[in-house]
């Protein structure tokens, strides 16, 4: 099974992915996992970091699927944006019909002081530079609508339609809180 953890930034999809990865079977794969070791050598967002960042997300998630892992995998998605639910459908075909999404919703003040926890600073160097971070967390909520809405006819929702969705507004509650009702309806998704 693949389990797509999506939402804005900093809603804590990493920090969630992780418990319940501790608390289960299934192996972590965030989406800065390609995107830190890629600004080593690429800036965000060139012709090769983009072809190089698909490659990579790609061939994890073939192998996986290949291998019978259970995964869990984090994203941000533009919900009114074709080409990312496009993206996205390709990059969990390899799982087929065998995906669940979990989508975590907070509110934008929570999310700033997320944003700059010690945990997220130091598993993800792009976004050491806070004051940069922060704008960016902003910039994007401005430009996007990250998460999804019920009746909403748009590339996002209608991707998401294809498999069991759970929506967490995890503002007030911790990961191991989360993971734990996450895991909880998985069984009766499965």
């Amino acid at each position: 099974m693949l389990l797509l953890i999506l939402g804005p930034p900093a809603v804590g999809k990493m920090t969630v992915g992780r418990a319940i990865a501790d608390r289960s079977d299934f192996r972590l794969f965030h989406n800065h996992h390609s995107i830190e070791m890629l600004l080593d050598v690429f800036d965000y967002g060139t012709p090769p970091f983009r072809t190089l960042n698909t490659e990579i997300r790609s061939r994890v998630i073939e192998e996986a699927a290949a291998a019978g892992t259970d995964l869990v995998f984090t994203f941000v998605m533009g919900m009114d944006e074709q080409a990312e639910a496009d993206y996205l459908a390709r990059l969990l075909a390899p799982y087929a019909d065998d995906v669940a999404v979990v989508e975590l919703v907070a509110g934008l003040d929570t999310r700033l002081v997320r944003n700059r926890t010690e945990h997220r600073l130091a598993e993800k160097k792009s976004k050491r530079d806070v004051e940069w971070s922060d704008d960016n967390v902003r910039q994007l909520e401005a430009d996007y609508r990250m998460t999804s809405e019920p009746g909403r006819d748009a590339p996002g929702e209608r991707v998401l339609a294809r498999w069991p969705h759970l929506v967490v507004d995890n503002t007030d509650l911790g990961p191991d809180e989360v993971a734990g009702r996450v895991l909880a309806w998985l069984v009766t998704v499965q």
